[in-house]
């Protein structure tokens, strides 16, 4: 599993995907900070504006961002015509999808870091008050949990969507909706506590300072394991024949007769 991870690692280099996932952080900061110039009586600091930051990732963007990039990971054998290849090694398809979704597990938490070094620089052009080493340490830590605990709540809709062909496009639709769906769910906070997408917030203790927020934790906790467990029950009863790749009948030729 190490070298298949160490192999998908090597692969990513020559994937553009993965530039259009750091635009998309970018993006979602960007958001945030067009939502400051609001002349509402706002005021802002740099912890709020790290919350912000972080609900913006976990209803709008980052469903979206990830699903769309493992999706594509997930593909691209396909599309390169390599997967038959591979699978004529001692490999089976459920240990190659497995090295992937680990490998996109790590780049979850790299996006999570480059959305962390984002918010940072923002804060620092927009001059927030409140930006000390702790809460910046405390930014980094949240902002890259948050982005792991999201792939997991995503992951079944990946391993589902791996079976259709060029399903990855299905599936970065299905996790931009059940993105946006969390803010419906946050009006709620049992829904908040079971709906996965929140839940990820919940276990980053996400705004636990104020009052009028409650996170049942372990709730929390089993809503996202629900998740995992999903994702792999999709990803074990996956067949080699369920890659996506859809086998075409040769045409029989009929020879005509005659000169």
């Amino acid at each position: 599993m190490f070298r298949m991870m160490k192999t998908e690692i090597w692969k990513l280099k020559r994937y553009h995907m993965i530039w259009a996932g750091v635009l998309l952080m970018l993006l979602s900061v960007l958001l945030t900070v067009f939502s400051t110039t609001a002349a509402d009586g706002m005021v802002w600091t740099f912890p709020f504006f790290a919350e912000q930051v972080i609900k913006n990732n976990a209803t709008m963007i980052f469903p979206m961002c990830i699903a769309l990039m493992a999706g594509y990971i997930i593909v691209r054998e396909e599309q390169d015509d390599t997967l038959k290849s591979i699978l004529t090694i001692p490999v089976s398809y459920q240990r190659l999808l497995w090295g992937k979704l680990l490998v996109c597990a790590l780049l979850s938490l790299f996006l999570g870091a480059v959305s962390s070094a984002f918010t940072i620089l923002a804060n620092l052009c927009m001059g927030f008050s409140g930006c000390s080493l702790t809460a910046m340490s405390q930014t980094l830590v949240q902002v890259i949990m948050n982005c792991l605990f999201l792939y997991i709540a995503v992951m079944p809709i990946i391993a589902v969507t791996a079976r259709i062909a060029n399903g990855h496009m299905i599936g970065t639709i299905l996790a931009f909706v059940y993105g946006y769906g969390g803010m419906f769910a946050a009006s709620n906070s049992v829904l908040a506590d079971l709906y996965p997408v929140t839940a990820s917030l919940g276990l980053i203790h996400y705004r636990s300072y104020d009052e009028a927020v409650h996170w049942n934790t372990m709730v929390c906790f089993l809503s996202i394991l629900a998740a995992f467990l999903l994702s792999a029950v999709f990803v074990v009863t996956a067949k080699e024949d369920a890659s996506g790749q859809t086998v075409r009948k040769r045409k029989k030729v009929v020879t005509k007769k005659g000169w």
